[in-house]
């Protein structure tokens, strides 16, 4: 499945993995309007064989952001309805049927940094540098960027890197919790798609809560949270296939954890 800014392939036999790539390479993949809907879509009608998938960008560059060559003057209105479009489609990524991977190079700035904040996992190569520039171009972040962001490193740095144009490294970023993983270079979609074929073999429904109930656990009050978590549990390992899982490593024959 291909769109003009957007490719989809699906790999795999039983487990399958989508591989979800942003194509604007000439335009460092930065986002429009378009491209915003083709993952929206993509998501929406990803299809019920698929176990995971991975986000990733053509050529030398995960995201760049807002294509600013496409931003039109709005009124306050048609700019809130806007940022609600962007909204909902990166709620597909995060809060759709399969967990998502994000293979992150070079620029993953803007907008970009917002989509990968809608990822479950993050992956970066060391070419992967991070900002949110729209502080100096008079604008704020419309893609969910200030509520995902502050939860992966916090809502000082967020704002350093809004109001001084603060730039993040690979490994700068891997360390305050923007990334992951850190890879050398070229390696991050290989990485990417490594974990994302581990994640396909769980139980589906584990996959589902780790995705949807997880974050809402982690914003309840500890009662709620605590009662929660007890009905997952619950749910989850009624499933038969957790109930085989559960079997098979009772019998010795489900491999045990070992050392790193």
């Amino acid at each position: 499945m291909k769109s003009k800014d957007l490719s989809i392939e699906i790999r795999g036999d039983q487990q399958e993995v989508a591989i979800v790539r942003l194509t604007r390479p000439a335009k460092r993949n930065a986002l429009n309007d378009g491209l915003v809907e083709a993952i929206r879509k993509a998501f929406e009608n990803m299809p019920a064989t698929v176990r995971a998938a991975v986000i990733d960008g053509e050529g030398e560059h995960f995201c760049a952001g807002l294509d600013l060559s496409e931003l039109s003057e709005r009124d306050a209105g048609q700019g809130m309805l806007h940022s609600r479009a962007w909204h909902v489609a990166l709620e597909r990524v995060q809060y759709g049927p399969v967990p998502v991977v994000a293979a992150l190079h070079g620029a993953v700035v803007g907008g970009g940094l917002e989509l990968a904040s809608a990822c479950h996992i993050r992956v970066a190569d060391e070419s992967t540098f991070y900002a949110l520039p729209e502080g100096s171009r008079g604008i704020f972040v419309g893609g969910g960027g200030s509520v995902r962001i502050p939860r992966l490193i916090g809502v000082s740095r967020m704002t350093d890197m809004m109001l001084t144009g603060r730039v993040y490294n690979a490994a700068d970023g891997e360390r305050i919790g923007l990334a992951q993983y850190l890879v050398p270079g070229g390696t991050a979609f290989d990485k990417a798609f490594e974990l994302a074929q581990r994640i396909a073999q769980n139980a589906p429904l584990t996959n589902y809560s780790l995705m949807h109930a997880l974050p809402r656990i982690a914003e309840q009050p500890a009662d709620h949270g605590f009662m929660t978590e007890a009905l997952m549990s619950a749910i989850a390992q009624s499933a038969p296939e957790a109930k085989s899982r559960v079997r098979a490593f009772l019998e010795g024959r489900a491999a045990k954890v070992q050392k790193a």
